[in-house]
């Protein structure tokens, strides 16, 4: 108990450190924000009554506008949470870390503080795209609220292991740079699973590839959710992904951070 609630005090004093350097330096979050907000626009304005024709129910946009959103929503969650791996390995390179290692605070509230921020950052930017896709048509006005907040709490756990996964990548990397290019297959991921035609429309050879990649359950989980398809087995499937990503994240960052005090 007697280090609890100094650590307590620590995370939240670097999540402030954290949260304040955003909101200084927003351009990166707004660029990353922009990938999603365009695909959403260019995908339903441009491809839209041709993509909706591959869809059941097919040559209606509003069909199309409804599933490909949940695609769209985890996609702003891997955009945003580069701005995570970014961070860091500014931190990194720039020596904060360093002075941060000769002063009296605990060890683990750096990080925690990078990883808090960046969920945030991620849920706000969902919220967001999401006024976005309600303003053009998106509706689910079949799920009940624990449905809503099912897929509100999928949401906050995706984003969370893509964030460690983040932290990671920026604590291997050597640069703000490198670390941008590397944490890229976040943005790269969605556009190769369910997010924007189905899975079963994909070639033969391709689809175990789509199917069971981290956003493909969980987009499928989303649709269900939201829109009342069948869920089947993605539920479980896309839950194992979030902890098995958040222990891997985790157990990355941790390492590396630990290894460089020595």
């Amino acid at each position: 108990m007697s280090t609890l609630a100094p650590a307590l005090r620590d995370s939240a004093t670097m999540l402030r450190r954290n949260l304040l350097h955003a909101r200084r330096y927003p351009s990166l979050t707004l660029n990353l924000l922009l990938t999603p907000v365009m695909l959403l626009l260019l995908f339903v304005y441009i491809f839209g009554n041709t993509m909706s024709a591959g869809i059941a129910g097919g040559g209606d946009r509003s069909d199309y506008i409804a599933y490909i959103v949940p695609g769209i929503l985890l996609m702003t969650i891997g955009s945003t949470v580069i701005g995570a791996a970014v961070s860091v390995a500014t931190d990194m390179s720039e020596g904060i870390i360093a002075r941060f290692r000769t002063m009296a605070i605990h060890r683990g509230s750096v990080l925690v503080g990078h990883v808090v921020g960046s969920v945030l950052q991620s849920v706000a930017s969902v919220v967001l795209v999401g006024a976005v896709a309600l303003a053009i048509g998106f509706r689910s006005t079949d799920a009940t609220a624990l449905e809503w907040l099912a897929a509100f709490g999928l949401l906050v756990l995706f984003a969370l292991a893509l964030t460690w996964i983040a932290v990671g990548m920026g604590m291997a990397s050597p640069n703000a740079e490198a670390a941008s290019n590397s944490a890229m297959p976040l943005i790269l991921l969605p556009l190769i699973s369910s997010a924007f035609t189905p899975v079963d429309a994909m070639p033969g050879w391709f689809q175990p590839i789509a199917e069971y990649q981290p956003f493909t359950p969980a987009i499928e989980t989303l649709r269900g959710l939201l829109l009342g398809t069948g869920i089947g087995h993605n539920g479980w499937l896309a839950v194992a992904w979030c902890l098995a990503l958040t222990a891997l994240g985790y157990r990355w960052s941790t390492t590396a951070f630990n290894r460089g005090q020595k």
